[in-house]
């Protein structure tokens, strides 16, 4: 597996030790990480605070900017459409995700815009097919069924 993706893995497994569904995101800039995020919704009961888009906010406390130009985003899970449009706005330069999200994954669902001729910033997305980044979600929500019982 490639070693970002790797290290948002990792922050997918904090994510799930408190009980947030495990999705993890890096911004990678000159090959070193400078930001990290997992999703933290349940703790501050906040609907913005998935993985990315706190990646993408500690990444820009790091540059001292919201221009992400020469960055790239790591996330374990298919973006939303929310946090695609947020690596648009940031200007990210490509985005890479290790398991699809076939019910709320921006491109899953059609909405490929970050390649849209009419916005001012267009970027690669790639999907980089990782099975313990569909299987530490495919875990969290099986034990999440168990517990409903």
């Amino acid at each position: 597996m490639n070693a970002f993706l790797n290290e948002a893995l990792e922050l997918a497994h904090q994510a799930a030790q408190e009980d947030e569904v495990p999705v993890g995101a890096v911004v990678v800039w000159k090959g070193r990480v400078i930001g990290r995020g997992y999703n933290q919704r349940e703790r501050g009961q906040d609907p913005l605070a998935h993985a990315e888009l706190i990646a993408l906010r500690d990444a820009s406390l790091y540059l001292a900017s919201w221009r992400l130009q020469e960055c790239q985003l790591y996330c374990t899970l298919e973006p939303c459409l929310m946090c695609l449009a947020a690596s648009q706005q940031a200007r990210i330069q490509e985005v890479f995700y290790g398991a699809q999200d076939l019910k709320g994954g921006a491109l899953s669902l059609g909405y490929c815009f970050h390649q849209d001729q009419r916005i001012n910033h267009r970027f690669q997305v790639q999907y980089l097919p990782s099975v313990e980044c569909g299987e530490i979600l495919t875990q969290f929500f099986k034990k999440k069924r168990q517990l409903k019982v």
